[in-house]
C-alpha cells in the first residue's frame, strides 16, 4: 500500500510539469537507507509544521496588527501645524493638481497625483504654497491629508504579515517580522507626512506580496489564481516605478526571480515546448508590457489633468507647451525677422533653452558661458542680427525674413555679446567644441557666425522662411563645419549644473540634439499668429519628460562649496549611523528626529551577515558529502532567504555608485527586505530549539523590539520644548537629537 502512494505521488509530480514543494516533501525513493528515512522524518516533520499555517492565516492576527498600525501612524499626527521637511515640495505638487498647472519634478506622478487627490478630498483650493516652516492656514485640513498619506503606512503591516506568512516562515517568525515593521520608528514617522515614502514603501511591499503570493501557485500554473497573482504582481510593479524610479529595483528583483523561474522549467523535460513558451508569454505581457502601460498612463493623465500653463512649461517641448492654456506662445509673430528677438528650444529629448548669463569659463577660453536651461528667464532670450559681411541692422529698414541657408548672428539680448565658438575643446565633451558668448555689436569675427538649415516644419509645406514653434532647425558654423548641439550633459557646479552646449564636429542630420526650433517670438513691428490648431504626439512627450526627469536627477549631486546637514552616505544606513532632524530645532516647534528603531536596523544588518555564514556553512558541510538539506529544505532556502537578501542587494547597493546627495530615507525600501531576511535567519536557527526555549528567545524579541519603540517614541510622535530634555535619546554621537554640532 506505501509503494502504491509513493508510486502516485510521484506521478503527480511528473505530470504537473512544476514544483510542487509539498509533492517534493514526500516523494521517495521505494527503497530507502537509514539516512534517507531520516531526512523522510524531517519533511514529514515540516509537513506537520505547516498544519500551523491556518493559525496563522487567521484574520483576528492582522486585523490586531492593522490597528496597532493605525495607532503607531495616526497618533498625533497633527501635533505639528506648520510645513514639515519635504512636504514644501509634495504638498505644493499636490497644489499644481488642484489649480492644474503644468509643473516639473524628477520624480513619475502617481505619488504626487495621490496627494493632489488627498487635498482634493480635503476640500483644499490649491492656494498655499508650502513654504517650509510656514504655519498651515486654518482653512487647510492637512491632518486629512496626513492622514490620507499615513493610510499607505498602516497597510504595509498586514502586508508583511501575509508576506512572512506566504514564505513558509513560522508563526512566531510572521509576527516577529510584522512588529518589526510595526514598531519600526522610521516607516512610523515618515508615514505621518504628506511625502511620497509611504506610497513607496506601500507599492514595494506589494510587490514582494503579489511575488511571493504568486510563486507559492506554481503548482497550478495558469489556474484562476494563477493569473490574478501575475497580473497584480504586475501591477504593483507599474505603481511602485511610478511613485519613484527606486521602484526599477523591485522591477530588477522580480526579472530575476522570473529567469530563474523559467530557467527551472526549461530544465523540466516532461513540460511541453508549448506549455513553455505560454510561460514566457504570459510573463512577457503581465510583468513588462502591463506595468510599463500602467507606467504610461499615470503620464497620460498627469498631462490630461496638468492642462494650464505653470512653473515647469519650460521642461517641454514648445510644441506641448503650444496647447497650454494661458500659454504666451500662441500669441507671438509666425516668421522670424532680422531685428527679432526670441528664445531658442533644443528639440532633444529633455532638452532646454538656449541661454548665457555673466558668468565664465574657468578653463578653456574663459568667455561668457553659454548653456540650455529648463526655466524661463530673459536671458533665454536672443536677437537675430545679419552677418558681419552684410549691411548692419536698422531698426528702421525693411523687414527681412531670417531664410533657410541663411548666415546670421545671435546676440544675447541681456549681455550683447554674440553666440561664438572656436577651436577649443568643450568642457566637458572634450571631442566637441566650445561655445561661448564673445564680443559685441562691433567686436567679433566670423567665428560669431552661423548658418541656419531648415529640417522640417511642422504645419508649411515651405521650408524656406524660419517660423516660430513649427521650424525645425540647425545651426551650422561656417568656419568650422560644426553644430550647435545641446545633449543632456550637465556642468560642474560652476555651470550651475545646466546642460552643456557644444558645436559638434559630426554632421548627423536625424540627430534632434541638433535641432532647435524658436519658442517665444518678439517683434512689434509683426502681427501675432493664429492659435496652433494642432496637438504635440503623446509619446513625444512621454519620453520627452522622462528624459528631463533623468537629466534633472543626474544632476542632484553634493555641492562641494556647501554642508549639506541633512545628507548622509548610503555605508551609514545599515547602521542607522545617521538620523535626520526634520524641521526647525526651536524649542517651540514640535521636532521630528528621522531615525531607525536601532533594534531593527542592527539586528536586519546583522541578519544579512548570518545568512550569508549560514550559506558558506552548508557549502562547506555539502562539500564534505553532508546532506544537511532536503529538497525542501533548499527549496526554502533559496527562495524565503536568497530573494529578499537579493531585494536588499538591489535597493542598497546602487546607492554606492549614484553621484546624487543622498539621504536616510533611501534605505527604507532596502530596509523591507533586510527585515526579511532578518525573520528567515532567526526562524532557521530557531526552529530546532525546545518549545520552551523557542518561547523565551522569540519573547525576547518581541518585547526588544516594542520596548525600543516605545523608547524612542518621543522622536516619531513628537518632541515639545527643548532638544536638552531629549539627550537620553542619543546612543550615539552621531545622532543629531539635540545640540547644535
Amino acid at each position: 500500500m506505501a509503494n502504491v502512494e509513493q508510486h502516485e505521488l510521484k506521478k503527480r509530480k511528473v505530470g504537473s510539469g512544476t514544483d510542487d514543494a509539498v509533492v517534493t516533501k514526500l516523494d521517495a525513493a521505494p527503497a530507502m537507507d537509514h539516512d534517507e528515512k531520516k531526512y523522510a522524518k524531517k519533511a514529514e516533520s515540516a509537513i506537520a509544521q505547516e498544519s500551523l499555517l491556518p493559525d496563522v492565516y487567521n484574520p483576528l492576527l492582522p486585523l490586531l496588527f492593522t490597528a496597532l498600525a493605525l495607532f503607531t501612524r495616526l497618533y498625533r499626527i497633527g501635533r505639528s501645524n506648520i510645513v514639515t521637511w519635504d512636504e514644501a515640495h509634495f504638498g505644493k505638487f499636490g497644489s499644481h493638481y488642484l489649480k492644474r498647472e503644468f509643473y516639473f519634478d524628477v520624480h513619475p506622478p502617481l505619488g504626487k497625483m495621490l496627494v493632489g487627490l488627498s487635498g482634493y478630498l480635503a476640500n483644499y483650493n490649491g492656494s498655499f504654497e508650502f513654504k517650509s516652516g510656514e504655519k498651515y492656514p486654518e482653512d487647510l485640513d492637512y491632518v486629512f491629508m496626513r492622514v490620507f498619506n499615513a493610510m499607505f503606512g498602516v497597510l504595509t503591516v498586514p502586508l508583511a504579515y501575509y508576506t512572512a506568512a506566504g514564505l513558509g516562515f513560522s508563526p512566531a517568525a510572521v509576527w516577529l517580522v510584522t512588529l518589526m515593521v510595526l514598531c519600526e520608528n522610521s516607516y512610523a514617522t515618515i508615514s505621518r507626512f504628506i511625502l511620497l515614502d509611504s506610497m513607496l514603501l506601500f507599492f514595494t511591499f506589494t510587490t514582494m506580496f503579489c511575488l511571493v503570493q504568486f510563486h507559492n501557485q506554481r503548482p497550478k500554473p495558469f489556474g484562476r489564481k494563477w493569473w490574478k497573482w501575475l497580473i497584480l504582481t504586475g501591477t504593483s510593479i507599474g505603481c511602485v516605478c511610478s511613485v519613484k524610479w527606486v521602484g526599477l529595483f523591485a522591477t530588477a528583483l522580480v526579472g530575476i526571480y522570473t529567469i530563474d523561474d523559467l530557467w527551472q522549467k526549461f530544465g523540466d523535460l516532461k513540460m511541453p515546448k508549448v506549455t513553455y513558451a505560454k510561460h514566457w508569454a504570459a510573463r512577457g505581457a503581465f510583468l513588462i508590457v502591463w506595468p510599463f502601460l500602467i507606467y504610461a498612463l499615470n503620464f497620460y493623465l498627469h498631462f490630461t489633468i496638468l492642462e494650464n500653463s505653470g512653473p515647469g512649461d519650460a521642461q517641454m517641448s514648445s510644441l506641448f507647451q503650444a496647447n497650454l492654456k494661458g500659454t504666451d506662445l500662441t500669441s507671438s509673430p509666425v516668421e522670424i525677422m532680422y531685428g527679432s528677438r526670441a528664445t531658442i528650444k533644443n528639440m532633444g529629448y529633455g532638452g532646454g533653452l538656449l541661454h548665457s548669463h555673466v558668468q565664465t569659463y574657468p578653463e578653456g577660453s574663459q568667455q561668457q558661458q553659454i548653456t540650455c536651461y529648463h526655466h524661463k528667464d530673459s536671458n533665454n532670450e536672443w536677437f537675430f542680427y545679419p552677418n558681419r559681411y552684410e549691411p548692419e541692422f536698422s531698426s528702421e529698414g525693411e523687414l527681412r525674413n531670417v531664410m533657410d541657408g541663411a548666415t546670421i548672428r545671435l546676440i544675447h539680448a541681456q549681455t550683447g555679446r554674440n553666440l561664438h565658438s572656436h577651436q577649443v575643446a568643450a568642457p566637458v565633451t572634450k571631442s566637441a567644441w566650445e561655445v561661448s558668448c564673445y564680443g559685441n555689436l562691433t567686436i567679433g569675427d566670423d567665428k560669431d557666425h552661423w548658418q541656419v538649415e531648415i529640417v522640417d516644419d511642422l504645419k508649411h509645406r515651405d521650408h524656406s522662411k524660419l517660423r516660430t514653434l513649427t521650424s525645425a532647425f540647425r545651426l551650422r558654423h561656417p568656419t568650422l563645419g560644426c553644430y550647435l548641439r545641446a545633449a543632456n550633459v550637465n556642468l560642474p557646479q560652476w555651470g550651475f549644473k545646466q546642460v552643456e552646449v557644444t558645436c559638434t564636429k559630426e554632421n548627423d542630420p536625424k540627430d534632434v540634439h541638433t535641432h532647435w526650433n524658436v519658442e517665444n517670438h518678439w517683434n512689434e513691428k509683426l502681427p501675432i499668429g493664429e492659435a496652433a490648431d494642432y496637438k504635440s504626439p503623446f509619446w513625444r512627450d512621454f519620453v520627452h519628460l522622462n528624459v528631463a526627469m533623468m537629466t534633472s536627477n543626474n544632476a542632484l549631486v553634493p555641492d562641494p562649496d556647501k554642508q549639506d546637514d541633512l545628507a548622509s552616505q548610503a555605508w551609514q544606513w545599515p547602521l542607522a549611523h545617521v538620523g535626520l532632524r526634520m524641521c526647525s530645532w526651536d524649542k517651540n516647534v514640535v521636532k521630528y528626529f528621522l531615525l531607525g528603531n536601532p533594534i531593527v536596523y542592527w539586528g536586519s544588518t546583522a541578519s544579512l551577515g548570518a545568512f550569508g555564514l549560514l550559506v558558506l556553512w552548508y557549502l562547506v558541510r555539502w562539500q564534505r558529502s553532508y546532506q544537511d538539506l532536503t529538497r525542501a529544505d533548499f527549496d526554502h532556502f533559496h527562495y524565503a532567504g536568497f530573494y529578499p537578501v537579493l531585494g536588499w542587494a538591489l535597493h542598497y547597493i546602487p546607492f554606492f555608485i549614484m553621484g546624487r546627495v543622498l539621504y536616510v530615507h533611501h534605505y527604507f525600501p532596502a530596509l523591507w527586505f533586510a527585515i526579511l531576511t532578518f525573520g528567515f535567519v532567526f526562524d532557521w536557527l530557531t526552529r530546532r530549539l525546545p518549545g520552551g526555549a523557542k518561547v523565551l528567545v522569540y519573547g525576547a524579541a518581541y518585547v526588544a523590539v516594542v520596548g525600543v519603540f516605545v523608547y524612542f517614541s518621543p522622536i516619531t510622535f513628537g518632541m515639545e520644548g527643548e532638544a536638552e530634555k531629549y539627550k537620553y535619546l542619543r546612543w550615539l554621537r552621531t545622532w543629531r537629537i539635540h545640540g547644535q554640532e
